[in-house]
């Protein structure tokens, strides 16, 4: 059940429970940052607090406060927050630390955060270990801290469980404004899909930043992506750390490759969200969203009076992902119009410097790069520090630009620090988005391209983890139910005739030992064996028992199909290279289960294993259908087991004109369901 967060994001009246310094730091915030309510400041001895006088009670206050902030210890905080929700307070910050951050310290910390949950019932609270809100739409800073916000009528949203990290966010001078401003602490009863879910209520939020250390309640963000996305917010997320995959060992290369954050790159792209990797990245972004929205796609042009500019710019875009769409037959009879016979025509474009000053000229220059089919144009711009008038032009030009085409557009410093901050207020009056450096532009554009719906399946939610290996015969048997295709073969044991067990096999054969996991590198595979041959073969193999397959021959390609358990993200299913080239080429993509056909295979065809599936140098192609069936069919496998399932692999799945086969799989799960 959602909890009302109306009161506490919009209060009327605030408690400020406790003195000292943090208490009274409360008040001025509020002060500062232009509350128009009522601060009620509640300490048994004190007088004032913050300069404001005091009530001895929560009892004593002329009515339940919409907001209370409380700065007093863990365990009183936790009689407060009981008091609070009995008298029928709208919300409460809960300041205190020593909660479940502590438990490694203190064995009660756990017991006391659930304590706190339990005593505020369903009164919203955020925290503990957290500095709170502010709503600089309204004027609230229930925050005991200084911070960089300031009244603004409409901006972005963010949502961080680091109180310093927010507090550096709020200090930017890159022109982005700040609507909201939440730190989550512990969360011990709002998550921070809740808290941005509710602020989707608000219509003067124009984006959503969110610093995540780890998701938890997966249909809780599912539920906020499917709300943010009604609503045309966009979400960027800065996701940080590594979340725990609760594995006992690492027993297949699926597991080594597919780690946390495979996953949560799969999860970020899944709720249609945009990840990025860098403070400075994150506000750029932020700073695009709230002026233009998501882009369309990631063609861009770009200008610049520097051929020096123009490489960087096509540089640094291309490893962002960024596309330089070829002029059009329009735009380059507009530019030779107002550039010249002297200028190469191209984008990115260097006009050099022969229409500098003049603002009209540079304007058509600029407008004429611009069109429909490219999502943004940057021209690249660095600005002195001191005596600046001679770049007047440049900003005169990027605004009309921007008011004649009526097209996205922004100015890009080569360096942050070559985007003074008047000039950037300029142009963002103007329309312009202002951008501080070149890596930050073109990664914050690849990142806005990247917003889209949210994949509309559920997630498969894992289970309790299961430790036991089973067979690669007991493997393929499970896995050949669910319709992935196996090679024929017979399990023999060390003491049987092997050469009669196989003789319905079709040569050359494959003999495995049993019981290994790593077995190409314990040496216990033997292939091209024909029967005569298997004894051998086998006493070569010291094993108990033995796998015999028909080799699968006429492979155009192998892959890797995995999924494993990550309790942060749901199943990861993992596609990559196969067979000896899966740990050398490092060539892997991952979407989680369920994903469904045609994600599948933009996903395979982002390998660079895809071009042997096409049919590489004249060879002949793999059958695509069948292999889309093979994942199909796993992922089917995944959902019916996901109660005890850790890990599924198939590798190599071998790729041919007709069959995908899967002549190598390992599956971990309960013992009891084998």
């Amino acid at each position: 059940m959602m909890h009302d967060l109306r009161r506490l994001l919009h209060p009327k009246s605030v408690a400020v429970i406790g003195g000292g310094a943090w208490c009274g730091e409360v008040v001025r915030q509020l002060r500062k940052l232009g509350f128009s309510g009522a601060i009620w400041p509640v300490h048994p001895r004190a007088e004032a607090v913050g300069g404001v006088a005091t009530f001895a009670a929560l009892e004593d206050l002329p009515a339940p406060p919409d907001a209370a902030f409380v700065g007093i210890n863990r365990h009183a905080s936790v009689e407060a927050v009981r008091r609070l929700a009995g008298m029928g307070a709208g919300g409460a910050v809960c300041f205190a630390s020593g909660f479940s951050e502590a438990a490694t310290e203190d064995a009660g910390a756990v017991d006391l955060q659930a304590e706190l949950t339990r005593a505020a019932g369903q009164m919203p609270i955020l925290g503990p270990n957290c500095y709170g809100l502010i709503n600089a739409l309204d004027g609230v800073a229930i925050w005991p801290d200084q911070h960089g916000c300031a009244r603004v009528e409409r901006g972005v949203a963010i949502l961080t469980q680091s109180s310093n990290i927010a507090i550096n966010l709020t200090n930017q001078r890159r022109g982005v404004p700040i609507s909201y401003v939440a730190t989550c602490g512990n969360m011990a009863q709002l998550s921070q899909a809740e808290i941005a879910r509710a602020l989707l209520d608000d219509e003067r939020v124009t984006a959503i930043g969110l610093h995540v250390e780890g998701f938890s309640e997966l249909r809780g963000w599912e539920a906020f992506a499917r709300a943010a996305y009604e609503k045309s917010v966009p979400v960027v997320v800065l996701k940080v750390g590594a979340s725990e995959q609760a594995q006992a060992a690492t027993v297949s290369h699926t597991a080594s490759l597919a780690g946390s954050d495979a996953g949560a790159d799969a999860l970020i792209a899944r709720l249609g969200f945009a990840r990025v990797r860098d403070l400075p990245v994150f506000l750029e972004t932020l700073k695009l969203l709230h002026m233009v929205g998501p882009l369309a796609s990631t063609r861009v042009a770009s200008i610049s009076c520097s051929g020096g500019e123009a490489s960087l710019m096509a540089d640094t875009a291309a490893v962002a992902g960024l596309a330089f769409p070829t002029l059009t037959g329009r735009q380059r009879a507009e530019l030779a119009e107002v550039l010249g016979p002297m200028v190469a025509l191209a984008n990115p474009l260097d006009y050099h410097t022969y229409i500098w000053r003049d603002a009209e000229k540079m304007a058509h220059a600029w407008g004429a790069m611009t069109d429909d089919g490219t999502a943004l144009t940057m021209s690249v711009v660095d600005y002195p520090h001191e005596e600046r008038m001679d770049w007047d032009c440049a900003t005169k030009a990027a605004i009309q630009a921007r008011a004649k085409t009526g097209r996205p557009f922004a100015v890009v410093s080569s360096l942050p620090e070559l985007m003074p901050g008047d000039v950037a207020e300029t142009l963002i009056a103007g329309g312009v988005v202002p951008f501080f450096g070149l890596y930050e532009a073109a990664h914050a554009v690849s990142a806005a391209a990247r917003i889209r719906a949210p994949e509309p399946m559920e997630l498969c939610l894992p289970g309790v983890a299961g430790e036991m290996i089973m067979s690669e015969a007991g493997a393929k048997a499970e896995l050949a139910g669910f319709g992935v295709d196996v090679p024929k073969r017979v399990t023999v044991g060390a003491g049987e005739d092997i050469v009669k067990a196989a003789e319905e096999l079709r040569p050359p054969l494959v003999l495995k030992g049993q019981g290994i996991a790593h077995k190409t590198e314990a040496e216990a595979v033997r292939v091209g064996v024909m029967p005569e041959g298997l004894v051998n073969a086998a006493n070569d193999v010291p094993c108990e028992t033995f796998l015999v397959e028909e080799m699968i021959s006429g492979g155009v390609a192998e892959l890797l199909v995995g999924v494993t358990r990550d309790p942060a993200h749901g199943f990861v299913l993992t596609l990559a290279a196969g067979g000896v080239l899966t740990e050398l080429l490092e060539d892997r993509v991952s979407v989680l289960v369920p994903s469904d056909r045609e994600s599948v295979k933009q996903a395979l065809f982002m390998l660079k294993t895809a071009k042997l599936l096409s049919g590489f140098r004249g060879a002949e192609a793999a059958n695509l259908d069948v292999i889309l069936d093979c994942v199909d069919a796993i992922q089917n496998y995944v959902i019916a087991n996901s109660a005890t399932l850790s890990e599924a692999e198939i590798n190599p799945l071998i790729c041919t004109p007709e069959r995908a086969v899967a002549v190598d799989a390992l599956i971990r799960k309960g013992e009891n369901d084998e």
